[in-house]
């Protein structure tokens, strides 16, 4: 089977005017970077040897990721890196969130560099420290905090796992969200869980997975005075979802899946649990980046599939597997856009600043964060069950 194109408009043609704010596309990638960068790029790295190890997320654009020695999900990467202790340079090609976590997993004498500053992840900026304080003193006022354990996903900054350490939370991936949610439950009678920062995840797991009812979820809105719930209402609550979402699941939306069962009978629909709660349950599979990934791979030849990923994964599937029909869920050209801040000559000028021994853009995570955070991170790898992958 030939590939078939994937049916993306372009910039300015079917822009959804009343996505939620932080979902707006920005259009395409730029175009590729000069070929000498590459050749750059290609002889720093030979240069450093086995002294740099170069991680590559899978929503990282083709011309990042032939350079990366290992790809994987944010999580997966920093264990990859923690268990390479004689590489110098850990070398993330990623954002900030997930240099952080390496940075916290690795040994004190390797060293983080993230090649931009400015990668970083809209989700993860959603829930700022001061802004979870001031949640968790509102919760104090209306006498629920004693019964509230923090959740964090892992796309989330190194301070708002460490405050989740300090008070008694943990970390989850989209992969054990659920075994995450069922310990935090266990944690008191009566307990609820304040789960950061994303809210599409943390009311797609209470609900698919652990059955509650959608009106056992509250939002919590850090832009409005009290988070924009009453004192009954959390009372009330199990489950308070932090008011943030991932800029590029976001924007997936129900019409297009009903379009495409309409107008393309046998597709399969296959999507991540940062999708909304009406995108996801309309779709035939829901599963982290990996599972997405696995999915296809086992999948049949002749089978068609939409996908709800970053473009950049979900373009790479098609090329890669073009037995298949694999085609995007949205309308529009819509890549990460802080994710793919990172790009040559990016890549190329933090490696070269390497071979110099100029150490450019360290990612480093302050003391006592650090062991807060490894606290949380540590009580999710005790979970028992599943995998802790992204």
């Amino acid at each position: 089977m030939t590939t078939v194109d994937l049916p993306l408009l372009p910039l300015g043609r079917g822009t959804d005017l009343t996505a939620e704010r932080g979902v707006e596309c920005l259009g395409d990638l730029p175009a590729p970077s000069d070929p000498g960068l590459v050749e750059r790029a290609r002889a720093a790295k030979e240069a450093l040897g086995e002294r740099v190890f170069v991680l590559g997320h899978h929503y990282q654009r083709d011309e990042v990721i032939q350079f990366a020695d290992v790809t994987g999900d944010s999580f997966k990467l920093a264990r990859d890196a923690a268990a390479r202790p004689a590489a110098e340079y850990i070398v993330f090609c990623g954002v900030h969130f997930m240099a952080e976590s390496a940075d916290i997993l690795t040994s004190p004498d390797q060293l983080v560099v993230l090649p931009d500053l400015a990668a970083g992840c809209s989700m993860a900026d959603m829930a700022r420290l001061p802004q979870v304080e001031d949640c968790w003193d509102a919760l104090a006022d209306a006498g629920v905090a004693e019964r509230v354990v923090p959740v964090t996903y892992m796309n989330s900054s190194a301070d708002i796992k460490a405050f989740c350490g300090r008070h008694g939370g943990a970390v989850c991936t989209s992969s054990n969200a659920e075994v995450a949610l069922d310990w935090a439950f266990a944690r008191h009678d009566d307990a609820k869980v304040l789960f950061l920062p994303d809210q599409h995840l943390g009311r797609n797991t209470a609900v698919l997975q652990l059955g509650m009812a959608l009106d056992e979820c509250v939002v919590w809105d850090p832009r409005r005075p009290g988070g924009g719930v009453t004192r009954e209402e959390l009372e009330r609550a199990r489950m308070i979802l932090w008011k943030g979402h991932c800029s590029v699941h976001g924007r997936f939306s129900p019409d297009v899946v009903d379009e495409l069962r309409a107008t393309r009978p046998g597709i399969q629909i296959l999507v991540h649990p940062e999708c909304t709660h009406e995108v996801v349950t309309r779709a035939d599979l829901v599963g982290s980046t990996e599972f997405i990934i696995k999915t296809i791979e086992a999948a049949p030849p002749g089978s068609q599939w939409a996908v709800g990923t970053e473009l950049n994964l979900v373009q790479r599937l098609a090329r890669q597997h073009p037995e298949q029909e694999i085609v995007f869920l949205d309308r529009n050209v819509c890549y990460c856009s802080t994710m793919n801040r990172l790009d040559l000559p990016h890549l190329p000028w933090a490696l070269e600043s390497l071979v110099d021994g100029v150490v450019v853009n360290r990612i480093s995570v302050d003391p006592d964060t650090e062991h807060w955070a490894q606290v949380a991170l540590q009580r999710m790898l005790d979970l028992p069950g599943r995998s802790h992958r992204d």
